[in-house]
């Protein structure tokens, strides 16, 4: 839509991958199928949909060369600071490149950063823990050289990681245990969908990957708006589901009856159901329970029961970061984001030539982040048409925007982060995104003008 636009890719790392290149987890996999985790551009051809961190590693290997990207990105280097100059109508990054400092000046800057500290997990106090004399291991920060066959093993946590590493570590640890202090909903998927078998081979390659995608698409949306109208008949339904996965020996209460309704948080996926499996096992459990303090050989439990440990894996979740931990500056002044509206989900209140591409937290990731890549793009268009080289978002006072949360999950690594994150409004083109097929029509047919300035 641009192609005589000039653009170069500044990644942080020394290598692209993001997540997947930089997690080292044991049994490390996508919680999201990956017809639409993956790039609309270049359809994922597996028949797996949940897929291991290094295949998807290399499927975006894949599609930075075929897409010819290769030279467009400099690698280790790591934006410090970005300022804008009104003046000069342009952003001047200062960037660590390669243990030396360096300078790029651009147009317009598009983070796609994510929206997690690569360099720091969310670490919520645990009393007693420096005095465990064992192993503590975080997800983010796996250890190369953890041993822990025939180990005794407490994985911390009730999310997607924690639902990835029992199943995973009970293959040789002596025993692991899965605790939680409260539960989240866990639904089996089958890893290699029959009907998507049937259609790869009955129908040609570009046929039967835009079905694929529009079921995946589909299903998603259409659980999550029955969960929010019905919620009762869901719990009931997830109730019954569960309660016949799970071994005589493990109760469905109070180890699988989440504190929320299903749909508020992100949905914890077992491919082919192997979390319920071990479960089955003598050498996986699960307890629900809040810790008192670490011992230096376990834990003790509010309960008054005991945890005996050799590790302890601390699977408590993400420390949410945007803008990759740079500063942002506007005419010299810092810019405080939790003051800030978001405007459509993707650029700030007051902060010219520059948005922030940030995924769904229901559905994939990439969803989200592409269709505001595509949103800033038309945007751009419509600077060139006008004959603009600078466009702000302003919030209209008069409006009586009222703030709300940003990120429409209850997770607790999204509630402490709320002094991190910028706000969404109740209203106009400040309104919480609603999901991916609403921000399709905004991007094709909606007016990207409201609520901005043009210079």
């Amino acid at each position: 839509m641009l192609p005589h636009k000039r653009f170069t890719i500044l990644e942080g790392r020394e290598r692209i991958g993001g997540t997947w290149d930089l997690f080292k987890y044991p049994g490390i996999r996508s919680d999201s199928d990956l017809t639409t985790y993956g790039f609309p551009f270049a359809p994922w051809a597996e028949e797996r949909q949940i897929a291991s961190g290094q295949q998807i590693v290399s499927y975006i290997h894949e599609t930075v060369t075929n897409c010819g990207l290769d030279d467009k990105i400099r690698v280790n280097h790591r934006v410090l600071s970005a300022d804008w100059s009104s003046q000069e109508k342009r952003w001047k990054l200062t960037v660590s490149a390669n243990e030396t400092e360096a300078i790029f000046f651009a147009n317009f800057v598009m983070w796609g950063s994510g929206y997690y500290d690569q360099g720091q997990g969310l670490n919520p106090i645990i009393p007693g823990i420096e005095t465990f004399e064992g192993t503590v291991a975080h997800p983010q920060f796996w250890p190369e050289d953890l041993d822990y066959s025939d180990k005794q093993v407490v994985v911390i946590g009730s999310g997607a990681t924690a639902i990835t590493l029992l199943p995973e570590l009970s293959k040789t640890a002596a025993h692991v245990t899965m605790l939680q202090r409260s539960p989240s909903y866990v639904l089996t998927i089958p890893t290699v969908a029959a009907e998507d078998t049937l259609l790869r081979r009955y129908l040609p390659v570009w046929m039967s990957s835009r079905l694929i995608r529009w079921k995946y698409l589909l299903l998603p949306r259409l659980t999550m708006e029955v969960c929010k109208y019905f919620p009762g008949i869901i719990r009931a339904g997830m109730r019954k589901i569960t309660t016949n996965l799970l071994p005589v020996h493990i109760p469905h209460d109070p180890h699988f009856e989440p504190r929320y309704n299903m749909g508020e948080q992100r949905i914890c996926l077992a491919p082919d159901g192997d979390f319920f499996r071990c479960l089955h096992t003598s050498k996986a459990s699960i307890v629900t329970d809040t810790i008192k303090t670490v011992t230096p050989r376990g834990i003790e439990l509010e309960s008054g029961n005991r945890l005996t440990t050799d590790i302890i894996v601390t699977a408590t979740g993400l420390k949410i970061q945007l803008f990759g931990g740079a500063q942002i500056r506007v005419d010299g002044q810092p810019i405080k984001v939790s003051d800030k509206y978001a405007w459509n989900g993707t650029m700030l209140q007051d902060v010219p030539n520059a948005s922030l591409l940030i995924g769904y937290t229901s559905t994939a990731w990439t969803l989200g982040a592409d269709i505001m890549a595509q949103l800033i793009i038309k945007l751009m268009g419509v600077m060139e048409q006008r004959g603009a080289r600078v466009v702000t978002p302003r919030l209209d006072p008069t409006m009586g925007v009222k703030p709300a949360q940003l990120l429409d999950i209850t997770a607790t690594y999204v509630k402490v982060a709320l002094e991190s994150t910028p706000k969404a409004g109740d209203r106009g083109p400040w309104k919480r995104r609603a999901g991916y097929y609403e921000d399709c029509w905004k991007v094709r047919f909606g007016d990207v003008t409201q609520e901005l300035v043009f210079e």
